[in-house]
């Protein structure tokens, strides 16, 4: 072994020749320590990698799989796996290592080809014979989970039973991802219960799956099952997380605040999930003590951090304090001026949020789609509809952004407000895509407003098609009826609604109390105190009544 690293230190490229006087005998570790510190000595551009395979070859380097295992990580490194691909398939006889660094390499980039490749090199275990290990499972199951293809995913399963490795902690959590990101959450629930010895990885890994696909009721029963000392921040981040991506705000704070009871100190993902769950519901107190929380940590606040506080503050009626963090922050990125515009036009200042986006892109930042969607309902609230259609048609000619059907949503909502309702037709019309029932309520929306009843029917008989039991569309149409004083076809509408079977939304409140929201829907007496709430409300109506006489 001397002898040769003594004649690769002769060429110019790796070693000095001074270095090999002092060489007498040394591992293959100091070979590879020497080969990777030249490779991050002269680049990893194309060039000197190139170079490099060639003293491999003339040295004799090349048969030692530890070695080329180190070449295809530094040609992976500097973005070259079709190189480190040839390369790996001269070698004669790789061994576990080097298919391992291969299959990795490839697990690393997220495209069908390689991919399809990454399972290539994972069948040449088998036609060479050798023999897996701990690390080859958790790299071909992040293709599994890329390809999605669970049939592949319950082969390699088989293979981990046949080579011993199914209890192991990285495979298992492998395999979890892999069922639970493929559509097989009873697979890998299966996979939990067979596991005798569980780390926080696993019992994580299961958290996250049912995290995914909304099955919320199963991560917080698993949760509970999950001893206490097992339990870290990112078991409670898991299912926090899982709640408000559910539309459940209310029970995602309840356990954000569970969590911070039992003194698990929340990370940055944590406090994002919180702050969207009070955005979600207007919590404004316990948003803001979110915000104070991060601050007496002397927490270093990200930029995704500052982007959830901005759309706290917005979502829950504070446009100003909204405005006031979106000034005190030195690093913005896209999401942050979006956040921003799109609050603004929220809360009706599209002229303040049209200044906001002449802002952004004198600064250099370069809107995306969201931001053009926040940009043109702006227009629609304040009603400048030539302007908005110039921002439209200045999306793909400007920017090089195409339209999506959300965009073209925006622009009928445009035209509807302000009366152009043919114009708005042709769009729909002349549109690359169906309609929505987002578009044609938007246009029935905007006929009762205008008292154009001849299109609204047209929308709505679109609008039956799409959601037959949405209630709201056939109530507009009877109140564009009302409004018209056609009474009878109004009662029409209604007795039809009622003959298809359509129920009218019942309506819903909310109110926060002390850290709490509460909800309060029409007709629904499960609250536990609904009979006192009923006995309130009558005092309050009294009251009321004898201050009017």
């Amino acid at each position: 072994m001397w002898q040769r690293i003594i004649a690769l230190s002769l060429s110019s490229w790796l070693l000095q020749p001074p270095i090999a006087l002092h060489i007498r005998r040394v591992s293959t570790v100091s070979v590879i320590n020497w080969f990777v510190s030249s490779l991050k000595l002269h680049g990893t551009n194309l060039k000197t990698l190139k170079q490099a395979h060639c003293s491999m070859i003339i040295t004799g380097l090349n048969r030692d799989n530890l070695i080329v295992a180190k070449f295809v990580e530094a040609c992976s490194n500097a973005g070259d796996l079709k190189y480190a691909y040839s390369v790996f398939t001269h070698q004669p006889l790789p061994n576990t290592y080097l298919c391992n660094t291969m299959i990795r390499a490839l697990s690393l980039v997220d495209e069908p080809n390689a991919n399809s490749t990454a399972v290539l090199v994972y069948r040449k275990f088998w036609a060479l014979c050798s023999k897996p290990d701990t690390f080859t499972f958790p790299f071909v199951l992040k293709i599994v989970v890329r390809l999605c293809d669970v049939l592949f995913g319950r082969q390699v399963h088989g293979q981990t039973v046949v080579f011993g490795f199914d209890s192991s902690v990285h495979v298992v959590t492998g395999l979890i991802q892999m069922y639970s990101s493929c559509g097989g959450l009873g697979d890998a629930r299966k996979v939990f219960d067979e596991m005798r010895v569980r780390d926080v990885t696993v019992w994580n890994a299961l958290l996250a799956g049912y995290g995914k696909v909304g099955e919320m009721d199963e991560a917080m029963g698993l949760l509970e099952m999950m001893p206490c000392w097992v339990r870290n921040a990112v078991s409670w981040t898991c299912v926090i997380s899982g709640y408000a991506k559910s539309g459940r705000a209310s029970e995602a704070l309840e356990v954000f605040q569970r969590m911070l009871m039992e003194n698990v100190e929340p990370d940055e993902v944590t406090l994002l999930a919180a702050l969207s769950a009070c955005a979600d519901l207007g919590s404004l107190e316990l948003g803001e003590r979110i915000c104070n929380y991060v601050d007496q940590r002397g927490m270093k606040r990200a930029v995704s951090l500052n982007n959830a506080v901005i759309d706290m503050y917005a979502k829950s009626g504070n446009i100003t304090k909204a405005l006031e963090e979106f000034e005190s922050f030195n690093e913005r990125n896209v999401v942050t001026w979006t956040t921003i515009i799109t609050g603004l036009a929220t809360h009706g200042l599209g002229v303040q949020a049209l200044e906001m986006f002449n802002r952004m892109v004198k600064a250099g930042g370069k809107p995306n789609n969201v931001t053009f969607i926040a940009i043109l309902s702006a227009c629609s609230h304040v009603g400048l509809v030539d302007l908005g259609k110039c921002l439209f048609s200045s999306m793909r000619s400007k920017y090089g952004i195409h339209p999506n059907i959300e965009h073209y949503g925006c622009l009928i909502d445009l035209l509807g407000r302000a009366g152009k309702l043919r114009e708005a037709e042709k769009i729909i019309r002349s549109m690359p895509f169906e309609a929505n029932a987002a578009i044609w309520g938007s246009l029935l929306a905007a006929s009762n407003v205008h008292h154009d009843l001849e299109l609204g029917e047209r929308a709505l008989n679109q609008l039956i098609k799409i959601e037959p039991n949405n209630s709201g569309n056939y109530m507009l149409l009877a109140n564009l009826y009302s409004d018209l004083g056609r009474w009878d076809e109004s009662r029409m509408v209604r007795k039809m609604m009622k003959g298809t079977g359509v129920k009218k939304m019942a309506g819903e409140s909310s109110i926060e109390v002390e850290n709490r929201v509460y909800r309060f829907i029409y007709g629904d007496v499960s609250h536990p105190r609904v009979e006192k709430i009923h006995e309130f409300l009558q005092e309050m109506d009294l009251q009321i009544q004898s201050n009017e006489i």
